[in-house]
């Protein structure tokens, strides 16, 4: 697939990098530093541009950046208009500490409002981003896959995401409607504080199961 990054950060960057590697086309985009983007194309065999280059030919469009950034990044991004756009942003104030949004609607509950003509997916952000490379280095030795909640109404997305989600090593796990995302953004801090907060690395990984 052709996959457009819009923002290169942790999260970004570092799935970006993971569906490279996987022989998926992918460009960088926004980044405050463009010597991050050419580092992270180099390192990779991949493309790096403007966030309208990135989205144009893109069949996938990960939006990974900061709630504060989303304005901004969606005006330079264009029209995306029949794209599968996934989104692991959580509504986050400032601080990084509360949540701005929820829980009678949800962040991507607001975006997918934005974005009426795309196909619109969640997920990724309930995982902490110093796990993904580990997890991908361990795709192929792992009986058990940690868990990666994905949640939205197009069944086109769903799919697209479930083949990304596999590539980066984890399991893909069907948490419902887009609606789901009202509790699953709550759920998104509590990963954040166990990751970050608690003892431990932050190389965190959950996987729910039934008995």
């Amino acid at each position: 697939m052709k996959i457009g990054i819009l923002g290169s950060g942790m999260m970004g960057g570092t799935l970006g990098t993971i569906w490279a590697a996987e022989g998926h086309e992918v460009t960088f985009s926004y980044s405050r530093q463009a010597s991050k983007l050419e580092r992270l194309a180099q390192a990779t065999g991949a493309h790096y541009g403007t966030p309208a280059e990135a989205a144009r030919n893109a069949d996938v469009v990960l939006l990974a950046v900061h709630w504060s950034r989303i304005d901004d990044v969606l005006a330079q991004a264009g029209d995306l208009s029949g794209k599968c756009v996934v989104n692991c942003c959580v509504p986050l104030d400032s601080d990084n500490r509360y949540l701005v949004v929820g829980t009678s609607t949800s962040g991507a509950e607001e975006l997918a409002k934005r974005l009426p003509n795309v196909h619109f997916v969640s997920a990724f952000n309930t995982t902490p981003s110093e796990a993904l490379i580990e997890v991908f280095q361990r795709r192929t030795a792992t009986v058990t896959k940690p868990d990666v909640l994905y949640y939205g109404d197009d069944s086109t997305a769903k799919r697209m995401v479930e083949t990304l989600i596999d590539a980066a090593g984890y399991q893909p796990l069907d948490a419902g409607a887009l609606e789901t995302a009202r509790f699953v953004e709550p759920f998104a801090m509590v990963t954040a504080e166990l990751a970050y907060n608690q003892p431990g690395k932050p190389s965190l990984v959950y996987r729910f199961d039934r008995l």
